[in-house]
C-alpha cells in the first residue's frame, strides 16, 4: 500500500529545493509544493501521532488501519509490541545543527514520564539509527581523554570553562568536563569564544583547522555564545560518507550537524537535551544519564552486513528497528525483496523500477505487511531504497 506522509518544517533544515526532504515530498504527493523560503527538515514514516502517515488509496490512517488488521504487524512484532508498529522511519535534511542531546533508556524514559509529564512526554526510549544519503557531520560520543587534554593544551582559553584534573580516571574526568560546559552561561561562553577566536589569529590558518576553528564559528553563528558550541572539543566531530552509519543507544550524546539521512528510531520523542538549544536543559538529569566513556570516531562507525549482493542490512542490538539498503543497478529484472517476518516501510530515495503493481520513483512510500514478498520487475534508473522493519524472527 502506499503511503502519504508527514512533513516536518523546522527551522534546522534545508531550504526549498535544496532540501532531499522538499523532493522526496514532491513526489511522495502530487500536490505538494516548494516554496524557496520553507525549510523543510523532516519527512516521517510511520504511525507516530506527531506526524502518522495515511494510506493513499483509502485515505485511512495508517494506525487506524493496523488496529483493525493485526496480523499485517507480524505475529512476534505484535507480541513484543503490543500491536504497534514499534519504528519510525525518516528522511532529514539538516542545514543548521540540531540540539545537542541524549535520549533515556526504556526504563528511564518511563521514570522520568512519570515524574515530569510536562517535559518527558512519552514513556518509550528513543534508540535511532542515521545512515548519511550526502556527505553528513555530526558529533558522537565522547573522545579519548587524551584528545581531550590535546585541545586544552592548544587552546588553554578553553580552561576558562573546562575544569578537570590529569589525575582524575577517565569517567570523572568526562563528568566534570562536560558539566562544567553545561553550566556555563552565555557571558563565560561569549569571553571564552572570543579568547579562543585570538587564538587562532595567533596560530594561523592551518593550524587553527587542526583546532577545528571553521566548526566552532560556523556553531557560533547559528547558535551565538550557547555553550554547546565549545562541545566540538570534548565530543567526536565525524565526517560521515554517503552509506556510512551511526547507532545512538540510550545516554549517547550527540548532534546532527549538516547534511542528508535516513533516520529509524523507536516511535518515540523523547529528547534530553545539553546545547545547542534555546530550550530547557536539565542539567542534573542530563549529567546523571550520560554514557561517560572516551572512545575513537572510527568506533562510532556502525557497520551493516552483506545481506545479498544489492542489500547492506543495518542491525543494531535493539528489538524495535532493523533497516536494509539496496542498490539495484539499471536493467535488473525480477528481484525480489527478502522477506520479513515484520511490517516494514519502504522508501525510494532516487530511480525508476517497477514493482508488480506499483511505480517506484523518488518519494514513493509503501507499507508491506509481514511475510509479504515484493518483486522488482525491472529497474530502468539505478535504484537506492530503504526498508524499515522491526528486529524481530
Amino acid at each position: 500500500m502506499e503511503l502519504l506522509c508527514s512533513v516536518q518544517n523546522y527551522d534546522w533544515g534545508k531550504i526549498g529545493l535544496e532540501s532531499k526532504v522538499a523532493l522526496l515530498s514532491r513526489g511522495n504527493d502530487s500536490k505538494f509544493e516548494i516554496c524557496d523560503k520553507t525549510p523543510y527538515a523532516e519527512l516521517w514514516m510511520g504511525t507516530h501521532v506527531n506526524g502518522p502517515s495515511i494510506i493513499k488509496e483509502t485515505g485511512q490512517h495508517l494506525s487506524a488501519y493496523l488496529e483493525e488488521n493485526v496480523e499485517a504487524l507480524g505475529r512476534k512484532t505484535a507480541e513484543t509490541f503490543h500491536d504497534q508498529l514499534p519504528f519510525l522511519l525518516k528522511v532529514l535534511s539538516i542545514n543548521k545543527a540540531l540540539s545537542i542531546q541524549i535520549h533515556p533508556s526504556k526504563d528511564k524514559a518511563e521514570e522520568l514520564h512519570d515524574k515530569f509529564p510536562e517535559i518527558y512526554k512519552d514513556a518509550n526510549h528513543k534508540p535511532e539509527l542515521a545512515i548519511a544519503l550526502t556527505p553528513f557531520e555530526a558529533l558522537c560520543g565522547f573522545r579519548p581523554v587524551q584528545e581531550i587534554k590535546y585541545f586544552l593544551t592548544n587552546i588553554p582559553e578553553l580552561q576558562q570553562i573546562i575544569t578537570c584534573k590529569d589525575e582524575e580516571d577517565e569517567a570523572t574526568f568526562l563528568r566534570e568536563a562536560f558539566r562544567s560546559v553545561v553550566m556555563s552561561n552565555k557571558e563565560q561562553t561569549m569571553n571564552t569564544y572570543n579568547a579562543i577566536q585570538e587564538r587562532f589569529k595567533e596560530v594561523g590558518y592551518e593550524k587553527s583547522r587542526k583546532l577545528l576553528a571553521d566548526v566552532i564559528e560556523r556553531l557560533n553563528n547559528d547558535f551565538p555564545n550557547d555553550n554547546g558550541i565549545l562541545m566540538v572539543y570534548l565530543l567526536n566531530y565525524i565526517k560521515m560518507n554517503p552509506s556510512e552509519s551511526i547507532f545512538l543507544g540510550a545516554n549517547e550524546v550527540h548532534a546532527y550537524l549538516y547534511g542528508d539521512c535516513v533516520e529509524i528510531m523507536a516511535s518515540s520523542d523523547n529528547v534530553v537535551r545539553a546545547g545547542l538549544t534555546s530550550k530547557f536543559v536539565d542539567v542534573d538529569t542530563l549529567c546523571s544519564m550520560v554514557n561517560y566513556k572516551g572512545e575513537n570516531q572510527e568506533a562510532k562507525i556502525f557497520k551493516p552486513f552483506i545481506e545479498d549482493q544489492y542489500t547492506r542490512l543495518y542491525n543494531p542490538p535493539i528489538r524495535d528497528f532493523c533497516i536494509a539498503e539496496f542498490s539495484l543497478p539499471k536493467s535488473l529484472k525480477n528481484y525480489e525483496l527478502a522477506k520479513r517476518s515484520s511490517a516494514s516501510i519502504l522508501i525510494v530515495i532516487s530511480g525508476i523500477g517497477k514493482t508488480e503493481h506499483k511505480e517506484l520513483k523518488p518519494g514513493v512510500v509503501l507499507f508491506i505487511p509481514s511475510n509479504e514478498v515484493i518483486t522488482i520487475v525491472s529497474v530502468e534508473e539505478h535504484l537506492s531504497l530503504f526498508q524499515g522493519f522491526a528486529n524481530v524472527s
